[in-house]
């Protein structure tokens, strides 16, 4: 099967391609690099790469792909807060518009990277995939409507599904730590306490980076008829953590760091507690690798090896918000 990757340089495109390749499958990559140099070790090289903005790309450059895994998204609230406009452009109409190229070129599958960010504020706790939208940022608003519009593009030659992913943690050759589970680890490591900005009530869903490329993986292999225009969120119910739980778990690999709750952001809107039981019905097989427990204590392991320091911890590399501001500064 020939698969195009986009934003196969981010946090989830590197096990993407390495899963891709490994199963197989002939794999284009394409990236715009805004965070190429946020790497902290080195990246799997796809087939064919390609240095662009994926909105770039017309239907004579996606035709003969049997699949598009779509990653490509300015990633997460607070990038959405500093520039509202270049959230939508990118990752509602970018995404809207590739999928209708991808429909004119003949593209079979569109694997659309969506979010359980979408439930935001939830209205009640395991929310499963018929729960009401509720999304509190530009972020979670722009894959709202990128779903609701690239569903209604679904026929019979065109099989679009939308992978709602929990909060992502764990290593990737493309760190992040402005992710809840590696920022709380980074802090501790980095500045030897635990900081949690708001009172850890909240729940956040959790799944590994690389659970999600198995995810995709998975999902690009499965019969069409069994995820066709279906919207599947990619966790699992044992994975849904108050933040106070996860600081916790970082007590516990490194105990010397104390948890300190600052309140400095004052109550968190987001607060949504996920079902995953259609995952696991459409595809009884499948199993994250990873728990919170072993995916921290491997990056524990990454953190230690490569000298995690403050320096590291307050930069601009591997923080998107920081990098992008970087890049358009």
């Amino acid at each position: 099967m020939k698969v195009l990757v986009t934003g196969h340089q981010g946090y989830i495109g590197p096990h993407l391609v390495s899963l891709l390749m490994e199963a197989g499958h002939h794999v284009t990559g394409v990236d715009i690099g805004y965070f190429k140099e946020c790497n902290w070790e080195p990246f799997p090289k796809a087939h064919v790469e390609i240095l662009a903005d994926f909105r770039e790309l017309g239907a004579s450059d996606l035709r003969g792909f049997d699949c598009i895994c779509h990653l490509a998204a300015i990633s997460n609230d607070p990038m959405g807060d500093l520039d509202e406009n270049l959230t939508y452009s990118t990752n509602r109409d970018g995404s809207i518009a590739l999928a209708l190229k991808a429909k004119e070129a003949g593209v079979g599958r569109f694997l659309f990277s969506g979010s359980c960010s979408v439930y935001g504020m939830g209205e009640t706790l395991d929310l499963d995939e018929n729960a009401a939208f509720n999304p509190v940022s530009a972020y979670a608003v722009s894959k709202v409507e990128s779903e609701r519009e690239i569903s209604k593009l679904a026929d019979a030659n065109f099989s679009p599904s939308f992978l709602r992913n929990a909060t992502a943690y764990g290593c990737s050759p493309n760190l992040r730590i402005d992710l809840v589970a590696n920022n709380l680890l980074a802090c501790a490591m980095a500045r030897g306490d635990i900081r949690i900005m708001s009172d850890g009530s909240p729940w956040r869903p959790l799944v590994h980076c690389h659970d999600i490329a198995r995810a995709f993986v998975l999902f690009a292999q499965a019969p069409q008829n069994k995820i066709h225009n279906l919207s599947v969120n990619i966790g699992a119910n044992e994975q849904n953590y108050q933040v106070r739980d996860i600081g916790g778990e970082v007590s516990r690999l490194v105990p010397e760091a104390k948890i300190v709750y600052t309140g400095e952001v004052g109550p968190d809107p987001r607060n949504y507690r996920v079902n995953f039981d259609r995952l696991y019905a459409l595809f009884p097989d499948f199993r994250l690798k990873y728990n919170l427990k072993s995916g921290l204590k491997e990056l524990l392991a990454r953190y230690q090896e490569h000298r995690f320091s403050v320096a590291d911890f307050e930069g601009d590399k591997f923080v998107r918000l920081r990098a992008l501001k970087k890049l358009l500064s």
